[in-house]
């Protein structure tokens, strides 16, 4: 191996609280040589960020206190005063962050933010700036470049965005990148393009690569070595291949158990719960059979027929309307009972605004939503009150869907009692203990407030919320999308198992392709507000036929090492914006059925073909 570039030897860090030192990263060493990518991995509150920031110095020392050595080059970081850190800060080691949007000024113009960068470090004029500005734009493959230059944060996409940060992030020519969580806010297909963006830069510059993520197929694609991280400790390391291929420890086994692998269900027609492994002994997960498991009803349930949901947009004359978002566009689709269907698609693309819509949450402009026959769109507010009895919501993020000054408890209970479904309030406190007893949880933490829990039990508790009110259908937002990988996998098969003793029929949102792959029975992919392909999990996964389909599954990270040689090419590809001047009548659109109950959207030249293949 090289010699390295930075080299990280008894690293310590402790946070000040109460007046005690509290350490949260134990004694952790590594290596990252030029040239070579070593991936930190980890769940939530494993050290892997505390250990990056801790590299870079970003804490302040009154109330962090880092020991060890961090040698950049032979010279040891831990021991510079700050003013030569601060020279050393976006120079030779240069931070890219997960949130591009937070990270940028959204005063200041792209080309201003970068050229600050290279007036500060590396003492340009601003003439001499904005040229170099410009190329390190092309350099990160920005499209229109030159014009790209005067416009502001907001009026980029995130991928876009993310491209920003990391021409910044290069300005100076690092010796080391870290990369901290940089594509974990990106869709699936704007990921694949950064992670191909940084191999190829990784390549031309000679630079170094810490990267940092929960995520095991990201991991399997970029990394030459990995470091597993838990509880603030480097618990297992070796070549990628090695870790993958052979796991010491019991929590990585857990963690790559975990890992939801695209083309896992070939050949398989339903869904299939993840196959556990225990964190402490590293042994399988015993799955406890499901009693009264209730079949998938012949006959529709939801029943949505031309849907469509736009939103004005102003600043035409005099405060007018000047344009429309076409959020969602003439869709159509049912849902039975004991039934799974997947709304998949990248940011934009409608899914999140269906589900808002159909549970009246946002104002349709026309079409049909019927629940058990009922029409949904027609009712009252207090009628469509009443019918949440029947439908529910889980949300992305449960702690901004729990009341952080109410007791779980009474956050469950509250429908029971709204509705009159409970007598009183000790019907609904034992009803409230049944709920948590069925979602895995323990029936006297319903006294605790929503922070005293993590962010999976958090999510546990919205699912039992939901479940207050025995509905016939939940609308599931990105329920998971938030979730560590093991948390993740433990609630979906929960939503497996509720599904399979309560009969629930799920509207499963979401843009995590290997996900809906291993829960979903019928899969709708959305495109700029229409849904261009519909059929059964399986006839989508194994035979796509609708080319953003194909570009869908193609951009999954897949954990497996030995792909890692494998170049996806870097496009400059983004999806599409749904805003339409105001005299924009949408084409009706034509479906072919290629298999049974398989339907595919007839796409023309925007997709370079004249129809689908017979």
């Amino acid at each position: 191996m090289a010699e390295p570039v930075i080299s990280v030897s008894g690293l310590k860090t402790s946070f000040r609280r109460k007046g005690l030192w509290l350490p949260v990263v134990h004694d952790v060493s590594f290596e990252v040589a030029a040239g070579e990518t070593v991936a930190l991995v980890g769940e939530s509150g494993s050290g892997k960020s505390v250990t990056a920031m801790s590299v870079m110095r970003l804490y302040q020392p009154d109330t962090c206190r880092i020991e060890g050595e961090v040698r950049l080059e032979g010279q040891n970081l831990l021991t510079l005063p700050e003013r030569k850190m601060h020279d050393i800060r976006g120079n030779r080691i240069a931070m890219i962050f997960q949130e591009p949007m937070t990270s940028l000024n959204p005063s200041l113009t792209i080309g201003d933010q970068i050229s600050e960068v290279l007036v500060a470090h590396r003492g340009l004029s601003f003439g001499a700036a904005a040229k170099e500005t410009l190329g390190l734009m092309e350099k990160v493959r920005i499209p229109s470049a030159a014009k790209r230059m005067e416009e502001y944060p907001h009026q980029l996409s995130g991928g876009m965005r993310q491209r920003i940060m990391i021409a910044m992030a290069l300005a100076c020519r690092p010796r080391l990148l870290i990369a901290d969580e940089p594509t974990t806010a990106l869709d699936v297909t704007i990921q694949a393009q950064i992670l191909e963006l940084i191999k190829l830069l990784q390549e031309e510059e000679g630079m170094g690569v810490l990267f940092i993520t929960h995520d095991m197929g990201v991991v399997a694609e970029i990394a030459d070595r990995t470091i597993v991280m838990y509880k603030g400790e480097a618990i297992e390391r070796g070549e990628t291949e090695q870790v993958f291929a052979d796991p010491q420890r019991a929590y990585t086994k857990a963690l790559l158990s975990a890992v939801p692998k695209l083309g896992s269900m070939t050949g398989e027609a339903g869904p299939a719960r993840f196959p556990l492994i225990d964190v402490e002994s590293g042994e399988p997960v015993a799955m406890p059979p499901v009693e009264d498991t209730v079949s998938i009803k012949p006959e529709p349930l939801l029943q949505v027929r031309d849907l469509v949901t736009r939103f004005d947009i102003g600043g035409g004359f005099l405060g007018s309307t000047s344009g429309r978002v076409h959020a969602v566009e003439n869709i159509s689709f049912d849902l039975k009972a004991g039934e799974t269907l997947a709304l998949v698609g990248e940011s934009g693309c409608g899914k999140s605004t269906t589900g808002r819509t159909i549970m009246r949450l946002l104002d349709a402009n026309s079409g049909s939503v019927k629940l058990d026959g009922k029409e949904l769109l027609d009712l009252s507010s207090q009628q469509m009150r009443d019918m949440r009895r029947h439908i529910q919501m889980i949300f992305q993020d449960p702690f901004a869907s729990l009341n952080p000054r109410i007791e779980v408890g009474d956050a469950i209970a509250e429908p029971l009692l709204a509705h009159n479904i409970a007598s009183g309030k000790k019907d609904a406190r034992d009803r409230v203990a049944e709920l948590m007893v069925k979602v895995g949880l323990q029936p006297d933490m319903a006294s605790r407030f929503p922070h005293e829990f993590s962010g999976g039990q958090r999510q546990r508790i919205c699912i039992a919320r939901a479940l207050a009110m025995a509905p016939q259908v939940i609308v599931a937002d990105e329920a998971v999308s938030a979730l560590d990988v093991s948390i993740k996998a433990q609630v979906i098969n929960l939503m497996l198992d509720l599904q399979e003793s309560m009969g629930l029929a799920y509207l499963f949102i979401s843009h995590d392709m290997a996900v809906v792959e291993r829960m979903s029975h019928r899969v709708a992919v959305m495109y700029l507000g229409e849904i261009v392909e519909i059929g059964p999990r399986q006839s989508i996964f194994e035979n796509p036929q609708h080319p953003y389909t194909r570009r869908l599954l193609e951009a999954v990270p897949i954990p497996d090492p030995t792909r890692r040689g494998i170049r996806r090419g870097l496009s400059n590809d983004e999806i599409k914006s749904p805003v339409r001047p105001l005299s924009y009548v949408a084409p009706k659109r034509e479906y072919r059925e290629v298999s049974p109950g398989h339907l595919v959207q007839v796409f023309g030249d925007e997709w370079g073909n004249a129809a689908v293949a017979a």
